[in-house]
């Protein structure tokens, strides 16, 4: 009786027009993938027609490591992505516009900031105490890694800068060297697609800084609205198939469930989408916690691949160097915590004993991701920019 009710979330009343062939979405996600790398690279090129003292003034006083963390994490939030925040300091580092030092802490915060999506649909659970105990753990235990990591990464980074150190020597083995650009068919494709757009922008607009301006803001939307839609799409092609697989996976062991998050990122082009189908998966008892995690960890590895992307449209050496420490960042992260026993699961308790305050206090969930997510990184870049 319930497959006649007129509304009802079956497959009878899937709408027309969202049955669009599967390998028509696929053609449509590279068609989308292409434009988000001419979008860097006219970033790129508005940057450079500002002019050095324009740029140095646009990104003045964010030279403190710290400052440099809180601005990856509100821009972040702003944007809910860190696959556009990593892929613009990409852009910015490539144009010469942000040094290296500064960068890497950027796309720390950036790692922060990304978490706030799956939190905020955790939320959703709140009428549900123990559903949202369940989801507001799973969501927080992505926010309390990246802390950690951080944490550790951080102080270790400032003082040594062994991050930068060896992603300048992986980028230097990688073809072209480090006095030359990288010269990949990618590259060329994508300067020809921005080329179009500076052409138009041009025939539009007069003056350098005008058309600059242009650029950069044509640059960002661009980076933005693919992302937005490659990731729908994608989540169409196969977020069904992975909600249903992901258990039987996961049962066999930890490295699984990273590769799972790893594939899923890469293919999703969104970190967020990853963690935010593990909330509900997890509110509902389907998938346990620690099962959960590795996934997690995975998606934080499978979202650098944006910005390795971005790099290779930027064609720099430097684009390609904050690229990879984003790599290293991750990686790094992820074998200082979990292969140990007494610190694998520290994240995941952490973020139980918070949900557990949560679940008895919703209001406080509210509150932590103010504080964390928007107060704690603006009260920052005032005090340390």
């Amino acid at each position: 009786m319930m497959d006649h009710q007129p509304g009802a979330s079956s497959p009878i009343a899937e709408p027309p027009q969202r049955r669009m062939p599967p390998w028509l979405r696929a053609i449509l996600v590279v068609g989308l993938l292409y434009l988000f790398l001419v979008g860097v690279r006219m970033l790129e090129s508005g940057v450079h027609g500002l002019g050095d003292e324009s740029a140095k003034r646009l990104f003045e006083g964010i030279t403190n490591p710290l400052a440099a963390l809180f601005v990856g994490i509100l821009a972040t939030v702003l944007v809910q992505s860190s696959s556009v925040t990593t892929s613009t300091i990409v852009g910015l580092v490539a144009a010469g516009v942000i040094p290296l030092e500064t960068a890497v802490p950027m796309i720390m915060g950036a790692n922060i900031g990304t978490t706030v999506t799956n939190t905020i649909v955790s939320l959703a659970s709140a009428r549900q105490d123990d559903g949202f105990k369940r989801a507001f753990t799973a969501a927080t235990m992505h926010d309390f890694f990246n802390l950690i990591a951080v944490a550790i990464l951080l102080p270790l980074e400032i003082f040594t800068g062994f991050l930068q150190s060896v992603a300048t020597w992986i980028a230097d083995l990688l073809p072209g060297g480090a006095d030359a650009t990288f010269n990949s068919p990618i590259k060329g494709a994508v300067k020809w697609g921005a080329s179009q757009f500076e052409r138009v922008i041009e025939a539009l607009l007069s003056g350098e800084t005008a058309i600059a301006v242009a650029l950069i803001v044509g640059g960002v939307a661009l980076i933005f609205l693919t992302l937005t839609y490659i990731t729908k799409n994608m989540r169409i092609l196969i977020a069904a198939r992975i909600e249903t697989s992901m258990n039987a996976a996961l049962a066999k062991s930890g490295l699984v469930g990273m590769a799972v998050g790893i594939i899923v990122t890469i293919m999703v082009q969104s970190s967020s989408i990853t963690t935010s189908i593990l909330v509900p998966l997890v509110a509902s008892g389907i998938l346990l916690v620690r099962n959960a995690y590795p996934i997690t960890l995975g998606a934080n590895i499978g979202t650098t691949v944006t910005a390795l992307l971005a790099a290779l449209a930027s064609g720099t050496v430097d684009g390609m160097t904050i690229a990879l420490v984003h790599l290293l960042f991750n990686v790094t992260g992820i074998l200082i915590i979990y292969p140990w026993i007494k610190t694998r699961y520290v994240p995941v308790i952490l973020a139980s004993k918070l949900s557990e305050t949560a679940a008895n206090r919703k209001w406080l969930a509210v509150v932590y991701v103010l504080v964390v997510f928007v107060a704690i990184p603006l009260v920052g870049i005032f005090i340390f920019s």
